[in-house]
């Protein structure tokens, strides 16, 4: 086989771009999601439940927080971190949206925002997954204008702060260990940010339950009563929103290569169908219309793939800005919506049912065009950059 073999549909091989090492790596992601996650998928994504057996083998992996230098993190590049969630999106999105949540907003937050012994305190642990994290930041009435509007709220006590709000889709929160949640501080109106422990009495987070996406995700909404965060537990190095889109700028990266992988996974069992499926005795494969969507597909998600893989080249070189990671998100989800949407023509009626894998692809899709900035959002911030006026109300 030659190195241009690597993956057919990885069509301009930017695989070639990892180390012989990382590559190993990638392909021991690909063989666990293909081998022991994807049997699991169809049932629990039915039932909307998490498949909690496969935690295990992401702990043996060692994928959470992989860009991460020390504290028990791999310490890997941000190219490799992002075709590892296009691998984990490729076979499925709630997988990837779980490990995006906990090793990237959650540990990520720490990480960039935390004192070093909050990282020697929080990160080894969660780096095995042996404690989960989730990342709280959007409430029930504000989403996108979370930079002004947060109604959250944080007030100091002594040595303790006390928190009163709701979060709301909070992944993980269910069933997670901590969660990072972003408040306003009632004395100087500023965002900071808390590690707040799951069982602190007067934190409850309620199952939201009859989504049409992701529905292995168990999101959460978050009510926080009087909860009380001992200093010690406020992120350090947080002080404004500023901090919080640092975080958020690092994330909004992943969330693109999920978006690959998504199409991806769509296209590849587009394509496998078009193989096997006969109409007018021969594989519907053969037909015109048929390739031209396949061909199609292949290139939303080649185009997309090399937009992230220099995004990643950017975060590695510490050149990249929020304008970078905005225009991956927008562009990458829109084309991601496009192929996921011509695998169910392609397909016709068995394209909504379950057992074909692409109906799933086409719901999950809904949720990662929206979370993390919609394209909206990241449109704008693209704008701004462009013109130097900013459009935001």
């Amino acid at each position: 086989m030659s190195a241009l073999d690597i993956d057919t549909s990885d069509f301009y091989s930017y695989e070639l771009l990892l180390s012989d090492e990382e590559r190993a790596l990638l392909h021991s992601v690909r063989r666990f999601m293909t081998d022991e996650v994807g049997p699991l998928v169809l049932e629990h994504w039915s039932k909307a439940t998490f498949p909690f057996e496969v935690v295990p083998g992401m702990r043996k992996l060692g994928i959470a927080g992989v860009p991460y230098q020390g504290y028990g993190c791999l310490g890997g590049r941000f190219l490799l971190e992002g075709m590892i969630a296009m691998e984990l999106a490729r076979t499925d999105c709630s997988i990837a949206t779980f490990n995006g949540v906990h090793g990237g907003l959650a540990m990520g937050s720490i990480y960039l925002c935390g004192s070093d012994e909050q990282r020697e305190r929080f990160l080894p642990a969660m780096a095995r997954y042996e404690t989960i994290g989730s990342f709280g930041l959007t409430e029930p009435e504000v989403g996108s204008g979370a930079s002004g509007g947060l109604q959250t709220t944080a007030r100091r006590d002594g040595d303790t702060w006390i928190l009163n709000g709701q979060k709301k889709w909070i992944g993980n929160a269910t069933f997670g260990d901590l969660t990072v949640i972003w408040a306003r501080d009632e004395d100087d109106g500023r965002v900071k940010g808390f590690v707040v422990r799951n069982d602190s009495p007067g934190f409850t987070a309620e199952k939201q339950e009859h989504k049409i996406a992701l529905r292995m995700v168990q999101n959460g909404l978050i009510t926080l009563d009087n909860v009380r965060v001992p200093e010690s537990d406020r992120l350090q190095n947080a002080n404004s929103f500023k901090d919080t889109a640092e975080v958020l700028r690092m994330t909004r990266a992943g969330v693109a290569w999920m978006a690959v992988g998504c199409g991806m996974g769509a296209y590849e069992n587009a394509l496998a169908y078009a193989k096997t499926r006969e109409q007018f005795g021969r594989p519907i494969g053969g037909f015109q219309l048929v390739q031209d969507l396949l061909v199609r597909m292949l290139g939303n998600v080649t185009s997309s793939f090399g937009l992230c893989v220099r995004l990643s080249q950017l975060q590695d070189s510490g050149h990249a800005e929020d304008r970078h990671s905005s225009l991956a998100k927008a562009f990458c989800t829109v084309r991601m919506r496009e192929t996921v949407g011509w695998a169910r023509e392609l397909m016709g009626g068995n394209g909504i049912l379950l057992e074909h894998n692409v109906g799933r692809f086409v719901a999950d899709a809904e949720a990662i065009y929206s979370y993390e900035g919609t394209r909206e959002m990241n449109t704008l911030i693209v704008g701004r950059s462009l013109t130097g006026l900013s459009a935001f109300v």
